[in-house]
């Protein structure tokens, strides 16, 4: 149950991520621009994006425009075109393959490659989060210089959008899902005996089976002589009886 609720908390906070770089793609709100006139009234508020420059006139009215050139956007904005499309895509994709690899699932039969995929995805989910951090932390880095710059105009001044924000706070959350999945390590071999393992598997007895003994012909050392028997246990010599001894007289 424990590793079940690991890997739906990181597939919750994977998904929010995912849900924060398609905001960050779509708003265009990488770069704000705020005019104060004489009368310190906001005279227009100018919105920068991936895809459409939007303009607010103080009346309320919004007027917005595509981006159709490319090239005339500065290169941190073209950059963060594809890296955010590309982490888009990649996150999408990690994110499903967690569900295939899902312990409460039945895609996979094995726990072992359960855990492979989820961890796969995990890496994915990674991969996503810093292909969307590179171009929102560029884009902040043009803001910052050129807002500092002295030879810009106040009317061109722009501070950072709330994308950029957006993008950042994504990238955490697939960054923190990306390494709960990826810690969903496959089971290790079973313990037996030790608290809290399953015990020694009960296997029937079928009684003895064919003995798989091998046999092989027995090593003898050489012999220098060799028994023919046709040898005889008797003694070659024959013996005669003790002679005989005459009685003396011992004093």
């Amino acid at each position: 149950m424990g590793r079940i609720g690991k890997e739906v908390a990181g597939q919750v906070i994977s998904f929010i991520g995912i849900i924060g770089v398609a905001v960050t793609c779509g708003i265009p709100m990488w770069r704000v621009t705020s005019y104060i006139g004489a009368n310190i009234t906001t005279a227009q508020i100018v919105w920068d994006g991936l895809w459409m420059n939007c303009v607010m006139q103080s009346t309320g009215q919004m007027q917005c425009r595509l981006n159709n050139a490319i090239m005339t956007m500065t290169a941190d904005l073209q950059a963060a075109q594809a890296l955010v499309i590309i982490s888009l895509i990649v996150g999408f994709i990690g994110f499903m393959i967690t569900f295939v690899g899902a312990r409460c699932t039945s895609c996979l039969k094995d726990d072992s490659s359960k855990a492979n995929v989820v961890i796969t995805g995990g890496c994915l989910l990674i991969v996503s989060a810093i292909l969307v951090l590179i171009p929102a932390s560029w884009s902040a880095a043009v803001t910052i210089i050129n807002f500092n710059n002295p030879l810009t105009l106040n009317t061109q001044q722009r501070e950072i959008g709330a994308a950029i924000y957006i993008g950042w706070g994504s990238a955490l959350f697939l960054l923190i899902g990306g390494i709960i999945l990826t810690t969903s390590c496959p089971p290790q071999k079973p313990m037996y005996g030790y608290p809290g393992y399953q015990p020694a598997p009960m296997y029937p007895y079928t009684g003895p089976g064919p003995n798989p003994a091998t046999y092989a012909p027995v090593y003898a050392p050489p012999s220098s002589q060799t028994y023919t028997g046709t040898g005889k246990y008797a003694p070659n010599k024959t013996y005669a009886a003790p002679p005989t001894y005459t009685a003396r007289q011992y004093l």
